[in-house]
């Protein structure tokens, strides 16, 4: 699945483009950060209460065939909700970035590849599908933006938060057969003794 697959219609308010005929034999490096505009879009489509600070490193390495190996590293501080206590708390996310960017003509030829490579050499690392090249340019904002989207806690939780059911105090008539108890009681009027004889 790519990048734009992952983040679906979503418009990315977070965008770096970098043209690949830019990047030198040498490789490039590319250092970003989203000013305070673009965390509070990012958060509010994230369902996040806040987005201190987001920022990305990356390594951009020219490979065969046009590709592009691209490293690196996003780290932010999001602002959640403890799950347990409904208290505001504060979320570090570091996540390490590798992947492969080829022409989007050659997308599926380079997946095939990777699935030819993992048949014949069971048990070696094999990386993910690689991602398209659009119109020769490669959006590191976008891919920051969907791998800091990845790495957020879907169930975020103070440390110290303990979930305490809520307490109740225990009624002897309150069990499942109690409603069928007092049924049978309502239909058989306490058994009145027939009046004696005279």
């Amino acid at each position: 699945m790519t990048t734009r697959d992952r983040l679906g219609t979503i418009a990315n308010p977070w965008s770096a483009r970098v043209a690949v005929v830019q990047i030198p034999e040498t490789g490039l490096h590319r250092d970003i950060e989203a000013d305070e505009a673009t965390r509070k879009t990012l958060a509010k489509i994230a369902g996040l209460r806040d987005i201190e600070s987001a920022r990305a490193s990356f390594d951009l390495t020219p490979g065969r065939h046009d590709s592009v190996h691209v490293r690196g590293r996003v780290s932010a501080r999001v602002g959640q909700t403890c799950v347990v206590s409904l208290d505001p708390i504060e979320n570090d996310i570091v996540e390490d970035i590798d992947f492969l960017f080829v022409p989007e003509d050659r997308v599926q030829a380079f997946a095939a590849a990777i699935d030819d490579d993992a048949d014949d050499q069971p048990g070696r690392h094999i990386p993910n599908a690689p991602e398209p090249i659009v119109n020769g340019v490669i959006d590191l904002g976008r891919l920051a933006t969907d791998v800091l989207f990845l790495g957020i806690d879907p169930y975020p939780r103070k440390p110290d938060a303990v979930f305490v059911p809520p307490s109740s105090a225990v009624d002897p008539e309150d069990h499942p057969f109690a409603a069928l108890k007092a049924l049978k009681i309502a239909s058989n009027p306490s058994r009145r003794k027939k009046p004696g004889r005279g």
